[in-house]
């Protein structure tokens, strides 16, 4: 059985739609990242910290996962109030970003850490879209201001990358892990 360490309700849906069963099971875990941390190395050692706060039976995997969005070697993780909010998507207005998920599979025979990356293109925005946007209350959950699922969709021109890793989880990396930890 699969234990989804996060209360995400983005990461849960996930896991539905892609037919994978799973129970939610979560610990508190500090989130802040380390001075001097690179985004792929923080993820992945919060990943790996949801992971192991989590009790696991020998017959279960837990799944941890933690996603940032980074732009100009910055993390963005979620907004604390709506000033903040609006500056993150003056700074994504425009421009080409990384959304980058850290993944821990802890098993009772091993733990697979590992990240994925995706590239989003933002279209720009004007200060009205921003402040309307912000208002619908939609970014104040999302690391980087915004959910591509939602709302926000329309500002998005490209991407290049997982779709799901930049909703929050990265369905098909997870899956060829939990592949091969079955055997």
């Amino acid at each position: 059985m699969l234990v989804l360490a996060s209360q995400s309700p983005r990461r849960a849906e996930i896991l539905r739609q892609s037919g994978i069963p799973f129970v939610v099971r979560t610990a508190p875990v500090d989130e802040t990242p380390q001075p001097g941390e690179r985004p792929e190395d923080c993820v992945r050692r919060l990943a790996g910290l949801k992971a192991m706060a989590v009790p696991c039976a020998a017959d279960e995997v837990v799944l941890g996962a933690d996603t940032t969005v980074v732009i100009d070697g910055a993390m963005l993780g979620k907004p604390a109030g709506a000033g903040e909010a609006r500056r993150m998507l003056a700074s994504l207005s425009g421009r080409r970003h990384e959304v980058i998920t850290g993944v821990c599979l802890r098993g009772s025979a091993e733990t697979i850490l590992d990240w994925a990356s995706t590239s989003v293109w933002f279209a720009p925005m004007t200060a009205r879209q921003i402040c309307d946007y912000v208002a619908s209350g939609e970014p104040m959950d999302k690391a980087g201001a915004y959910a591509i699922q939602g709302l926000a969709s329309k500002f998005i021109e490209k991407i290049d990358g997982c779709y799901f890793n930049v909703v929050g989880l990265p369905v098909a990396l997870v899956y060829r892990h939990l592949l091969r930890m079955a055997g």
